[in-house]
């Protein structure tokens, strides 16, 4: 293996046997010894030939949809199943962020699971002690580490759990959603332990639905789909994807076939064309004004609608949506519409530029409408720069004699 890879998987194939027969009485079990064995246990495959390489320092991700086998292919690195074939080669320590709280007595109280938990991750009690505040601070629940743990929330016991964990340094670390760890405070400290492991170059695995994260988060990422590995590369693409695996309709028939291979969603909102219109602000400086109307078709919680725009390279420049400007709406009932404005400034240098737009709603897991290009613009500046943006930039220039 390579000096520079953390964790090699060479054609890993994982099944499971399931009986189907109960055999509790020693009559059937003598009678079952002459039945076929595979008429009574079905093979379920979980894995189908994996191959895949992580860098050391590399943020990975794995998505794919529920019973596609990334579960299963992450305890396999983490080595708590065997593959049935194929191997996976580690470089270093790895440290599994998986089933949290595993290990926990719901009867010892909160102070007694950390030396326990901390017993279970290797470390002496001296060590417990050293670290046992920082814990307790991390997990916000020091009023209650004298009391049972049966008595805690489920939340609770989790950001306990999550706060023994972290302290648990290793070369390679594997987590599993626990993004989705406690309230939207303790998930600010898990986003900020998180990329400070990306600033310090940690390898990392990281199972999750949440493509934001994996968006922000991951250099690579790949995707599982019925047991295999049907996609690898940049996160962006792969969530897009990813999404894409949750359209239960396709656009209207009577849109042409240009649009409707741009354009997906399960059709809850809709919007119509987008227009746009450029305003002279003073001098080269320009604004640029998107319309478009969106129309619900069945009542939607906290809509989430925004747009992004593309170079003519087709890399992303900046985008944004009602949620991140704090404007949301609670709800928007079948049969309404709303009327939305953007306004940017033209900071775009010269060439094609594309608009895609998107209607998302159940906190932004389900895609109603994603238009991708909807809409293209072109500038034509006079300065020209090689940079993604090119802004109006304001120049004094005044010269001093030498003598």
């Amino acid at each position: 293996m390579n000096e520079d890879v953390a964790i090699k998987v060479e054609g890993v194939y994982k099944d499971f046997y399931l009986p189907h027969e109960k055999h509790d009485s020693l009559k059937s079990t003598v009678v079952n010894i002459f039945k076929k064995k595979d008429a009574t246990i079905e093979t379920q495959h979980a894995l189908k030939d994996i191959s895949f390489e992580i860098k050391k320092g590399e943020f990975f991700g794995i998505v794919g949809r529920n019973g596609s086998g990334k579960s299963t292919l992450l305890k396999i690195l983490a080595q708590i199943y065997q593959p049935t074939k194929g191997r996976v080669q580690t470089e270093g320590k790895l440290v599994p962020f998986i089933e949290l709280g595993v290990g926990f007595n719901p009867e010892l109280t909160g102070r007694e699971n950390v030396y326990l938990n901390g017993a279970l991750l290797g470390f002496t009690k001296k060590e417990v002690d050293l670290m046992y505040d920082d814990i307790v601070d991390f997990a916000e629940i020091e009023k209650f580490m004298d009391q049972k743990l049966k008595n805690y929330s489920s939340g609770m016991q989790v950001r306990l759990a999550f706060s023994v964990a972290i302290k648990a340094e290793g070369d390679i670390l594997i987590l599993d959603e626990v993004l989705a760890v406690g309230d939207a405070a303790f998930q600010k400290k898990c986003f900020d332990y998180f990329r400070n492991l990306k600033k310090n170059k940690k390898t990392v695995v990281f199972v999750s639905h949440d493509m934001g994260a994996v968006r922000e988060y991951c250099d690579r990422a790949v995707m599982i789909e019925k047991s295999k590995l049907v996609l690898e590369g940049d996160p962006e693409k792969i969530g897009t994807e990813y999404r894409k695996m949750f359209i239960t309709e396709q656009v209207d028939s009577e849109d042409n076939a240009e649009e409707a291979s741009k354009r997906y969603g399960d059709k809850a909102m809709v919007f119509s064309k987008p227009k746009l219109t450029k305003k002279r602000l003073r001098d080269d400086d320009q604004e640029l004004e998107l319309k478009v109307t969106v129309t619900a078709k069945i009542d939607i919680e906290q809509p989430i609608l925004g747009f992004s725009i593309k170079s003519p390279t087709g890399q992303s420049i900046l985008g944004m949506n009602n949620k991140l400007k704090k404007q949301t709406l609670e709800i928007l009932k079948g049969g309404d519409q709303l009327d939305l404005t953007w306004s940017v400034p033209n900071v775009f240098s010269n060439g094609s530029h594309y608009i895609d737009l998107a209607a998302e709603y159940n906190g932004g897991s389900l895609i109603a409408d994603r238009w991708e290009e909807s809409i293209r613009f072109d500038v034509d500046k006079e300065e020209q720069t090689r940079n993604i943006v090119s802004p109006s930039v304001q120049l004094k220039m005044k010269s001093k004699s030498g003598k």
